[in-house]
């Protein structure tokens, strides 16, 4: 767990995001409940503990800088990534997994009572019938073309909400892909201590006169 422990430290450090110390602990305790329930479950195909680290935990808080305030959904969570994360490094911040695979919310669920995570939701149900929200920010991470997810989630994301999607290397086409009525805001390249992939974080809201000052033509 030392060796661990100094791969978050120092990964944390290389993306400037603060991470006390406690915090810090029960990460790596979520770490053991994955490889726990994984090992019986496969809820990710990442086995190594050096990789989940990374892959996981690290990739997650890239989007901890680029968060506003207020609560946050994270749609098509699977093992909880990267909402169990921000749940986690912000107790004061509410945040809701939602999925719709059964094992993998009581696997959330799990997380949230041994972790004592109280800030935090687990709802199980397709995102297209859900009814919770509206919130100022969604997040998604690689589960579906923008093309699908912007639409899907519109009615659970506030008028001048953001949907923050993590992708990879498919992120140019995906925007080219955009519904009308919505934007891209921002694309913002980054760096994964641990991972060698390109990540890609998109910032997407609606075609509006009140962000924008201008018309959405």
């Amino acid at each position: 767990m030392d060796t661990e422990r100094r791969e978050l430290e120092a990964g944390t450090e290389a993306l400037g995001v603060r991470l006390a110390p406690e915090t810090a602990d029960r990460m790596l305790r979520l770490l053991d409940l994955l490889e726990k329930w994984n090992r019986a479950y496969n809820l990710t195909a990442v086995r190594e503990r050096s990789a989940m680290c990374a892959r996981h935990l690290l990739d997650s808080l890239t989007l901890v800088p680029r968060l506003g305030p207020g609560p946050v959904l994270d749609v098509g969570s699977g093992g909880g990534f990267p909402g169990l994360v921000l749940a986690l490094h912000s107790p004061s911040r509410q945040v809701t997994l939602l999925d719709s695979n059964s094992k993998k919310t009581r696997f959330m669920t799990q997380c949230r009572l041994e972790l004592g995570l109280d800030n935090m939701q687990v709802v199980h149900s397709r995102v297209e019938d859900w009814q919770g929200g509206p919130f100022p920010q969604i997040t998604s991470r690689a589960i579906a073309s923008l093309a699908e997810m912007v639409p899907m989630t519109a009615h659970l994301l506030a008028q001048d909400g953001e949907h923050l999607a993590m992708k990879g290397p498919e992120a140019t086409t995906e925007v080219e892909g955009l519904p009308t009525g919505w934007q891209l805001l921002e694309d913002s390249r980054v760096t994964v201590p641990g991972v060698d992939a390109e990540r890609r974080i998109l910032r997407i809201g609606r075609n509006s006169t009140d962000s924008t000052g201008e018309t959405g033509d």
